[in-house]
């Protein structure tokens, strides 16, 4: 039966069968009218068999198994597995429903090789090119790249993805000839968005701080008017202060205290006062005497606990367990 709903009819009974909870963690992801379409066919929905709701859990699971065997090995690796799994038909029509969709992505292979393999690629490629490749990679990828480039060209990429716009399939399909050896078919006619001040953000919050100072430190310099709206959509530990009390107690539930302890050692002192406000006097005690016990210590280190720390804060804002006010108007809501 569910082979004759269409795609957002399957959607809203997958949606529904994934109960409230983890359907809004979906909806999250999805933009403005997808979520009003969607909407709008979930309240149209009556009734639903159990026969009709476990086909398409079942199809969306199938479908997320093939991609996951495709990032792995391609679609041929997928299709071997999967036919010996549920047979050639099956195969079949899985391999088939994720191909039209496969052919659409650019940078494909791209998005499979190894960061610093693909650095030894791009590296003396112009630095709009290395932009381009750098916002078809997910940004944790992207971040690795932007880390391992000279640091003269980091702040350059990273200016060239915040002001790009649209790129012709013509000039991907080109990139992806000299990177994969091998035309990809870009179905698309029209142009393809790309890069912006997200994009940027995305990897930024990724990159190690070393990197992320040189690269904000330049843009400063070269574009301020585009570092400004840069630093208003990223998180920093010191950003810390955005939080209202309730956030900050949130956080502190779900940090190492040893980590905690060592990020202070480097921040501002209006940092450590907003935190130990919202600690019991006998917790901000043992927070200060923990970070005197330690006595010096290396930069790295600090950096990389005040990283753990926003990592925490970030999975929380993205549960929507707190959110974080960067400007403006806006508000925190719990």
């Amino acid at each position: 039966m569910s082979q004759q709903l269409t795609g957002i009819q399957k959607t809203a009974i997958l949606m529904i069968a994934l109960g409230p909870e983890k359907s809004a963690r979906v909806v999250q992801h999805l933009a403005e009218n997808e979520i009003e379409q969607l909407t709008l066919e979930m309240a149209n929905v009556r009734k639903i068999s159990a026969e009709q709701r476990d086909k398409v859990v079942d199809e969306f699971y199938q479908m997320c198994v093939a991609n996951d065997y495709i990032a792995q090995g391609g679609i041929d690796y997928a299709r071997e597995v999967l036919e010996k799994a549920l047979g050639e038909q099956r195969a079949f029509e899985i391999i088939t429903r994720l191909s039209s969709s496969l052919k659409m992505r650019p940078f494909d292979l791209v998005r499979r090789t190894d960061p610093k393999q693909l650095l030894s690629f791009i590296q003396g490629e112009h630095p709009q090119t290395i932009a381009l490749i750098m916002t078809h990679l997910p940004p944790d990828k992207a971040a690795i790249l932007l880390s391992s480039l000279p640091q003269e060209r980091q702040a350059d990429v990273t200016k060239r993805i915040a002001l790009m716009g649209r790129t012709s399939p013509e000039v991907l399909k080109e990139i992806e000839k000299i990177l994969e050896r091998k035309i990809s078919s870009l179905a698309p006619t029209d142009y393809t968005t790309s890069g912006g001040i997200q994009s940027v953000v995305d990897i930024l919050n990724r990159s190690d701080p070393s990197t992320l100072k040189v690269v904000m430190d330049s843009l400063e310099v070269d574009d301020p008017e585009l570092a400004e709206q840069v630093k208003r959509q990223m998180f920093v530990f010191e950003d810390i202060v955005m939080l209202d009390d309730r956030g900050i107690q949130l956080v502190l539930r779900e940090v190492d205290m040893k980590d905690l302890a060592l990020a202070l050692k480097g921040s501002n002192p209006e940092v450590g006062q907003k935190i130990m406000a919202n600690m019991s006097s006998r917790a901000s005690q043992n927070l200060r005497e923990d970070m005197e016990f330690m006595g010096p210590v290396r930069l790295r280190d600090v950096e990389e606990a005040q990283q753990r720390i926003v990592k925490v804060i970030r999975r929380l804002e993205e549960t929507g367990a707190i959110v974080i006010s960067r400007g403006g108007s806006d508000e925190i809501i719990y």
